[in-house]
């Protein structure tokens, strides 16, 4: 540590924290690979041959908006409730539910939300 109390002593720039492990990418190939190709971050670096911090501090330098982490709506959304409601009780939950390709929780707990029950 006195080390680089010294160099910061003697106004020379010091790096902190560990080096980023690979080459810098280009804000380029940033856009083509995350933004374009909608690549995700872990398949970008891999894409780039650099790790996922050095892709992810390059998108940060470079003022690129990261994407949300959930980006898919639930199949249950675009199902009116009454129809879900009316369906659930000729077929009986469970089996709804498997013909859904969901869990019979999952479908419970989507129609306790979507008629403002409890969370």
């Amino acid at each position: 540590m006195a080390r680089i109390k010294y160099q910061e002593a003697a106004g020379l720039k010091v790096k902190r924290g560990r080096p980023a492990i690979g080459p810098e990418p280009t804000k380029a190939a940033l856009a083509r690979l995350y933004v374009r190709a909608r690549l995700s971050l872990r398949d970008t670096a891999r894409a780039l041959g650099i790790s996922k911090d050095r892709t992810l501090q390059a998108l940060i330098e470079y003022g690129i908006a990261r994407r949300p982490r959930t980006t898919k709506r639930g199949r249950l959304t675009d199902i009116p409730l009454a129809l879900l409601k009316a369906n659930i009780k000729a077929e009986g939950l469970r089996a709804h539910a498997r013909r859904l390709g969901v869990s019979a929780p999952t479908l419970l707990e989507h129609v306790r939300r979507a008629k403002g029950g409890k969370k």
